[in-house]
């Protein structure tokens, strides 16, 4: 199978962004800030959407900050112009450019005034050689990264349902699927990029950062199945039947809030040595 990389609208990206920043571990955030200087800072955001990480972790780092945000997307980009993160922990400016391009291609001067490297549900979609320049961009900088929210093909409901594992095993591979570009590493990624700054000299931490979606977040758990299932019947076609009343089913259980979905991802924090 090829198929073109997937391009995540803004709806989606809106109504995913209170779930991304509950998951988010505040906990790396913590042992991030003594590497960082309090002077001022410059970050880049890589594959940034909307801006959401940006909106996410300003406030919790001191000092005046200047993001600046990467993306292939200009309608993404023109929104999270228009949305800029909000002041510093300490009141100090964040201010915020944008820049459209292609975050695996990007040149060592693209990156050489980081003080910060930050990406958020972006692992997943490089292939192995993708990842490896990213990586190498990355560690050329010399300073820290922190990748929130990269999936680990994990995936439980309560209740559970004899379908679902039929469906996890099928959008897992999905997210391995070949693309133009090579294949996908999916819920591989994290443990490659772990390894990948490890061979260039980097500490890496990860913690657990998990979507737990319940009757509060019905909106975004019933666009989220929907997309888990039309992955999964993409990849495996054989499912479709059994996909329908399966979907009905969960759907109706979500919409009266009987339904609880943990998504599993991870996030990591490199520390140049």
């Amino acid at each position: 199978m090829t198929t073109e990389p997937v391009r995540a609208g803004s709806a989606w990206l809106a109504l995913r962004e209170p779930a991304d920043a509950a998951a988010r571990s505040t906990g790396l955030v913590e042992l991030l800030r003594p590497h960082l200087p309090t002077d001022g800072m410059v970050v880049h955001d890589l594959g940034c959407g909307t801006g959401s990480m940006a909106r996410w972790l300003a406030p919790r780092l001191s000092g005046p900050q200047r993001w600046v945000l990467h993306d292939r997307d200009p309608e993404l980009l023109e929104q999270a112009a228009t949305d800029p993160p909000a002041r510093a922990a300490d009141g100090a400016a964040a201010t915020l450019e944008t820049r459209l391009d292609d975050i695996t291609r990007l040149a060592p001067a693209d990156l050489a005034d980081a003080s910060l490297i930050t990406a958020s549900a972006l692992l997943d979609m490089f292939t192995g050689e993708e990842l490896e320049r990213f990586v190498t961009g990355c560690a050329g900088a010399g300073c820290p990264v922190l990748v929130t929210l990269s999936v680990v093909g994990k995936v439980e409901m309560a209740p559970a349902h004899p379908f679902d594992q039929r469906v996890l095993a099928a959008f897992s591979a999905h997210q391995r699927r070949r693309t133009p570009a090579g294949h996908l590493l999916g819920p591989q990624a994290a443990e490659a990029a772990a390894a990948a700054f490890q061979r260039r000299g980097f500490e890496v931490i990860q913690r657990p950062s998990r979507w737990r979606l319940d009757r509060q977040h019905s909106d975004l758990a019933a666009a989220w199945l929907d997309g888990w299932l039309d992955a999964a019947c993409e990849q495996a076609p054989e499912l479709a039947e059994a996909a329908i009343p399966y979907a009905r089913n969960r759907l109706a259980e979500v919409a009266a809030g009987r339904l609880s979905v943990t998504v599993h991802h991870v996030d990591l924090l490199a520390l140049p040595g």
